[in-house]
């Protein structure tokens, strides 16, 4: 569902920008934040010689931040709370090469206090996405009171 169709989603999702833009590892790996729907997340991040690892392939650290960061955000999205990753299950399936990554992100079960949610990750080769990566994640839902405790330094 989007923001214009569901108007209680569009501060939820004015809040996730925001918090999204104060995290310094989102910028200094470059990946922005293509999607927000409630439920689901897009991320993408660019080839960069930084980013990649010996045999010019993109790290699987940055398959791993791009998982992490996207399954916590749609998380975030389904309830409109703070959210942290618990867990998650990362599965490279190909090398990750190409101009650019994409890990897109949905809540498959989202709950109260812990949310499942899948993550896909693809690069992109001359245009055409090629599946590189999937992962499961178990992801905390946090109350208010639980998200005051923790001092972001953001």
């Amino acid at each position: 569902m989007m923001a214009d169709t569901d108007p209680d989603f569009a501060p939820i999702a004015t809040r996730i920008r925001d918090n999204v833009g104060r995290q310094g590892f989102m910028t200094h790996v470059g990946a922005e934040l293509s999607e927000l729907a409630r439920g689901t997340c897009t991320l993408a991040v660019d080839r960069r010689p930084e980013l990649l690892q010996q045999h010019g392939l993109f790290h699987g650290g940055v398959t791993a931040f791009l998982v992490d960061n996207a399954t916590t955000i749609a998380a975030a999205t389904s309830r409109g709370q703070p959210a942290l990753t618990a867990e998650y299950k990362l599965n490279l399936l190909s090398p990750a090469v190409g101009e650019r990554l994409i890990c897109r992100a949905r809540v498959i079960k989202p709950g109260r206090q812990v949310a499942v949610v899948a993550a896909d990750v693809f690069c992109v080769i001359d245009g055409v996405e090629k599946h590189t990566a999937t992962a499961l994640a178990s992801i905390a839902m946090l109350d208010d009171k639980a998200a005051a405790r923790i001092q972001s330094p953001a």
